[in-house]
């Protein structure tokens, strides 16, 4: 039977015009079509009688173990026999044709040519009906409408990505999940409430902090009111709701509703409370104590302003009609090995078979490799390593021989591995590596010079170049067969942007530039029939029901210090015998979960049985609350099982919008994770995408900006981004479209102003002129009236404000443009900032301001204001992104300078004063120390945590409130850049001395700003160590999934060490006090470098966020 869709090109190489082999689809033999179990059918075909409309029918018995693709091939014979319009079923081809059948009211199609009829989810449906015959409709296939087409391009240009090309694919995985996905979609958009969708209130399900509280006097809070030109102010309890404040607001105005412009015939029902300036609404059923807008006022004491408005209306919202009819949920899934087994069947009577009927062992046939250009060592051989891989788990491992490095090399063999086909799990991969070394007659020392290699040792080891993964079970289930000619990822050299190398390595996409690519030409057995890995059957495991002895306290002990460790530690075979062992009796821990699935041999099917039957009873897991780290770690790379994962998943969907925002960045690159395009997770993250708009806006940039820059991932980040488009509604893709636009006009301006200022850091004032020329040509033009902010969603950005935008001094050359707000509501004329950086990767900022939200929220739960200011940032394309401007904030380095020169550095009374001029009354003055003690204990220990280095006085910043925050995260996990041969960081963390004396303190001296300094520091430390497992699988996520500077485990061993992982609370906190005294004696040495920074004016491609 044909495992391939289409034929592979045959690409001719330019230099020699060599044929590229070509991977041909092979035809199963076909089979009778008879078997006990016959499903009777009736057939409704597209002709119909000459003389009446009635359509022609054919009543078939169907043999039940038969596939879908030879039901259809009975069903032309007997019409080419059986029709008074034999001609037109002689002149159409089956393909032609869908299968559609109803389910409560719905068109569904039998999408899979594959799949085997006695598992159709229509047979199954039919039973519980007591349908003796059910009817398929034979339908001709249409051709897409131009409306459809026009649709279709406007989707793939905000994808970044053609997600209708299958040029690079060896199976139709890609088309199959675009089919799978439109059930979600449909159910979710069905269940979508269309008020609150539009205006999508953004709540916190967290109680209201203690130090929130103790701001808020006899539970009630004074809330401003505007209507066209009048405002009124009205006192409310925190606990009331919109709907109680509107109605109490208009009983109160009921005689003065000329006043505010409303007409008689209105009430309270016809208005909603949005915020000032921002698109942001508080309807719903929680009090306003639960909303981000009236937490964020009470927080900062600011005045809480509601305009009374009308609200959206939902029919902005609408859907495009779906132009695919529902595909059958089962699709793809096999049945039960009871229906594929061939034992005690009739051989003639097979259709399919089982996976685990097949005893033999694994093997692969290597053909050769075929490369475009040759690295220029001669002296080279080469050798291919297949691996069978599942999660990081090496299931077997073969290699070749090794040959001579030619444009061709041929093996011709078959690798056998010491592991069956039947126990080859889902989601196992078959990896393919192609090494090179130094031929044996070659010295040990000379290097390679080659394009396609990375750096060499001196003794030059077997050095990896190439690397491809092909899924040995697909996504129907079904164990793959024949030839496959593979274009295979090359590892990056030395100098060259390494990516995230860590998670591409786990693709099972190919590379789809195949002129230029390494091919391998690889052969896999072939089977008359498809063979299908069985569904477990959820029986239960008999050793569970045997009555268990107690265990020994001394083991229980054991078993209890393995599960108490972080996520790091290594498990010996030892303690993985030990949890299998005593499985049932862990099983009702749900922290040890991890550890315990990491115990199983996923290549061993009876274990996996026992597994599957273990996780049947999961009552520990179901009923614990919900622990995020916990959780993600079961959706790391360590586990590629799809049961685990999903059950990782269900776990998430408690998870309220809030925190699903914190977690979102996190669980878009766990999706690299997910063995098949269609998983557990990318159906989580597009349902609640489809809740929430503002889920869905960052959605959209998280996925567009990884499609935009991991060739590795493209075609499963487009998949879910097409299926999110295809139901967020009218209005939100013209948000897109419009913000798309903007980024794609600044890009070009970005680049034009890049290549027409030197390489140097300082900017000229003919640049800045001809940027705001382009600027205001662009003004009305290609620029869009309006287009909210990608970062910050409520916030709408309007014209720009010319004469305020620049270009920064800065190797990058980031444009600092400045914005109207495009909302006439807004209280203040205060422009809209951004900063628009080319050059630079911004995911990894992304993914430490990211975290700084969680410890924010962490710190929060404990009642703690640290008052972290992190900003907003994002990567909106390759190397592209936008960084919020902090208004009001300047860098400690342009402080130190605008006072006293590039002595500043040393002058310990410099901030201190430059904070007494910006805060001349005192209550402001001791509330800006008191702000300035809080955010730099919070970003004392933030830093510490994360390793974050290269914290020179140009990226620390200070706001005219005195709160102190860091920017530009280049440099993490002890990553530090080292000045002249000197490591610049000498110290955990940057506490100078002219931060001590902003406290009133200097030396070893004390104040009482100082000891509240410390308390602080402690407590924060103390409540990010209570979440020690959730920090760590944070942190080991970021390693795998793009961060350049992150490369090997030792890296995450940081994260161990700063968390003081094994050590008591005491010792803890002893640690953390010791590293303040560190600071203390050492600060001096910071303001040397800080000295350094300003004379030599060291600018290490760092901007100056400030004006």
């Amino acid at each position: 039977m044909e495992l391939e869709n289409y034929e592979q090109p045959v690409v001719l190489r330019d230099e020699n015009k060599r044929r590229r082999r070509k991977m041909r689809p092979h035809s199963a033999a076909t089979s009778s079509m008879f078997s006990m179990e016959a499903i009777p059918v009736e057939f409704i075909l597209p002709t119909s009688h000459k003389n009446s409309k009635v359509q022609d029918t054919i009543l078939l018995e169907i043999a039940g173990n038969c596939t879908v693709e030879q039901m259809k091939a009975q069903v032309w014979m007997s019409a080419i026999e059986k029709s008074h319009n034999s001609d037109f079923y002689h002149r159409l081809a089956p393909d032609q044709f869908l299968l559609q059948y109803q389910k409560k009211g719905q068109w569904y199609e039998i999408y899979d040519k594959h799949q085997v009829i006695q598992t159709l989810d229509c047979i199954v449906y039919w039973k519980v009906l007591q349908k003796t015959v059910g009817k398929i409709y034979i339908i001709q296939k249409e051709k897409p409408s131009e409306e459809t087409l026009e649709y279709q391009k406007q989707l793939n240009y905000l994808i970044g990505y053609d997600v209708t090309d299958v040029s690079n694919v060896h199976d139709d995985e890609l088309e199959f999940t675009r089919r799978r996905l439109v059930t979600p979609r449909m159910i979710e958009l069905v269940k979508r409430d269309a008020r609150l969708y539009s205006m999508d209130p953004w709540v916190t399900s967290k109680p209201l902090p203690e130090y929130l509280c103790k701001k808020i006097s006899t539970n009630n809070i004074f809330i401003i009111i505007h209507k066209g030109m009048t405002s009124h102010t009205i006192r409310v309890s925190i606990d009331d709701t919109p709907d109680v404040i509107l109605q109490s607001f208009f009983t109160k105005m009921a005689k003065k509703k000329s006043l505010l412009d409303i007409s008689e015939e209105h009430s309270e029902l016809d208005f909603v409370l949005r915020v000032c300036g921002r698109d942001e609404y508080l309807i719903g059923n929680a009090p306003i104590k639960d909303f981000h807008y009236i937490r964020q006022c009470i927080k900062n004491g600011d005045e809480i302003h509601f305009v009374l408005d009308v609200p959206p209306d939902p029919s902005e919202d609408k859907v495009q009609k779906e132009e695919w009819p529902l595909v059958d949920d089962c699709t793809g899934v096999t049945g039960f090995h009871e229906q594929l087994t061939i034992d005690g069947k009739d051989h003639e009577k097979i259709f399919t078979i089982s996976l685990w009927d097949c005893n033999r062992k694994f093997r692969v046939k290597v053909i050769g490799i075929d490369i475009p250009s040759l690295p220029r060592n001669t002296e080279l051989i080469v050798f291919v390593e297949a691996n069978i891989l599942h999660g990081q788990q090496v299931l077997s491992q073969r290699r070749t021989s090794c040959k001579p490095f030619t444009e061709e090399v041929l093996w011709n063999t078959w690798l056998e591995f010491d592991i069956k086909i039947k126990d080859i799990p889902k989601g196992a991969l078959l990896n393919l590596q192609i090494f090179c070394c130094k031929a044996q007659t070659a010295t040990g020392k000379s290097n390679i010079q080659s394009s396609d290699s990375t750096s060499s040792d001196s003794k030059f080891k077997n050095q990896l170049l190439y690397y491809v993964n092909l899924l040995l079970i697909d996504h129907r289930s079904l164990l793959r067969q024949g030839e496959f000619v593979l274009h295979m990822w090359r590892i990056p050299g030395k100098g060259e942007d390494q990516g995230s190398i860590n998670a591409d390595k786990l693709t099972s996409a190919t590379n789809p530039d195949k002129d230029r690519s390494m091919a391998i030409a690889i052969s896999l057995d072939k089977y008359c029939h498809p063979v299908a890995l069985p569904k477990h059957k959820s029986v239960s495991d008999p050793e569970l029901d045997r009555a268990r002895s107690e265990m020994p306290n001394q083991l229980r002990k054991q078993l209890e210090e393995i599960i108490s460790t972080d996520p790091l530690h290594p498990l010996t075979p030892e303690d993985k015998e030990l949890l299998w062992h005593f499985r049932f009796e862990v099983m009702k821990n749900p922290d040890a979960y991890p550890k315990l699935l990491s115990s199983v041999k996923w290549g061993q099917q009876e274990m996996v049985a026992k597994t599957y039957q273990l996780l049947n009873k999961r009552e520990a897991w179901d009923d614990c609350s919900l622990d995020v780290g916990l959780t993600i770690q079961l959706l790391d790379c360590n586990f590629s099982d799809e049961n685990v994962r999903a059950m990782a998943v269900q776990k998430l969907e408690s998870l309220q919008d809030d925190d699903v925002l914190h977690y979102l960045l996190q669980l878009v690159q766990a999706v690299k994770f997910e063995p098949y395009h269609d998983s557990a997770l990318s159906r989580f993250l597009l349902r609640r995408a489809l809740r929430s708009k503002r889920i869905g806006h960052f959605l959209f940039w998280f996925l567009r900006s990884e499609i935009a820059q991991s060739m590795h991932y493209q075609q499963r980040f487009a998949v879910i981004l097409e299926a999110y488009l295809r139901g967020c509604g009218t209005s939100i893709l013209n948000d897109f479209m419009k913000q798309v636009q903007v980024t794609e006009v600044l890009h070009k301006v970005t680049m034009e102003i890049k290549s027409v200022s030197a390489e140097k850091y300082d900017v000229t004032s003919q640049v800045i002129t001809q940027l705001r020329q382009k600027l205001e040509k662009l003004q009305g033009s290609y620029l869009p009236e309006s287009f909210r902010v990608p970062y910050d969603p409520g916030l709408r950005a309007g014209a720009l404000v010319v004469e305020k935008c620049k270009v920064m001094a800065s190797k990058k050359k980031p444009l600092w443009l400045e914005f109207k707000c495009a909302d006439t509501t807004a209280l203040s004329n205060e422009t809209i900032g951004i900063i628009f950086k080319h050059g630079d990767d911004l995911r990894q900022d992304m993914l430490i301001l990211q975290i700084l939200r969680i410890m924010e929220s962490i710190w929060e739960g404990e009642s703690l204001d640290l008052c972290l200011l992190p900003y907003g940032c994002i990567s909106t394309g390759n190397k592209i992104g936008m960084i919020e401007i902090v208004k009001d904030a300047t860098t400690i380095a342009q402080i130190q300078q605008s006072t006293v020169g590039n002595t500043g550095a040393f002058k310990d009374e410099v901030l201190s004063q430059w904070l007494k001029e910006k805060c001349p009354l005192e209550d402001k003055l001791n509330a800006a120390v008191e702000r300035f003690v809080y955010s730099c204990a919070g970003y004392c220990v933030a830093t510490f945590v994360l390793g974050i280095g290269d914290r020179h006085n140009d990226n620390i910043m200070v706001t005219e409130t005195g709160n102190l925050f860091h920017i530009d995260f280049g440099h993490i996990l002890g990553n530090y850049k080292s000045f002249l041969g000197i490591n610049k960081e000498r110290v955990p963390f940057v506490l100078t001395p002219d931060f001590l004396h902003v406290m009133g303190t200097s030396g070893k001296k004390t104040s009482e700003y100082f000891l509240k300094f410390q308390d602080v520091c402690v407590k924060a430390y103390l409540a990010l160590r209570h979440h020690t497992n959730l920090m760590i699988i944070l942190f080991s996520m970021m390693l795998m999934t793009g961060m350049p500077q992150l490369t090997s485990k030792e890296d995450i061993e940081y994260i161990r060490e700063s968390l003081t992982v094994g050590k008591n609370e005491d010792n803890a906190k002893k640690h953390f006090l010791d590293q303040i005294e560190v600071c203390r004696d050492k600060g001096w040495t910071v303001q040397f470098n800080w000295f350094l920074h300003l004379v030599l004016g060291i600018k290490q491609g760092v901007e100056k966020h400030s004006a």
